[in-house]
């Protein structure tokens, strides 16, 4: 499950250490932990802020992060919004 190929005759594929859908959980965690949801932030903020620093997300490479926002979203817990210097999200 944590293998994805990435073309169709399946010559290269992506080894993920977590799903997207865990990552998303895992940020969720925090954003209830620390009583922010209904707060915007930047992916910038998520993977690379001062406040992450301690948490297993720290770091994560923003096209699996964005796949793990879009997971929530889907799960209305979360919506990815552009700003006015790039993408950020809002969590519920």
């Amino acid at each position: 499950g944590n293998l994805e190929w990435l073309d169709k005759n399946k010559t290269s594929f992506l080894i993920m250490w977590r799903r997207p859908e865990e990552w998303g959980k895992l940020i969720y965690q925090w954003v209830s932990k620390n009583g922010l949801t209904n707060s915007v932030f930047t992916l910038y903020e998520l993977t690379s802020g001062d406040d992450t620093e301690n948490e297993e997300f720290h770091g994560l490479d923003e096209p699996m992060l964005l796949r793990a926002l879009q997971a929530l979203q889907q799960e209305h817990k979360a919506e990815i919004i552009t700003l006015d210097d790039g993408r950020g999200v809002k969590f519920f």
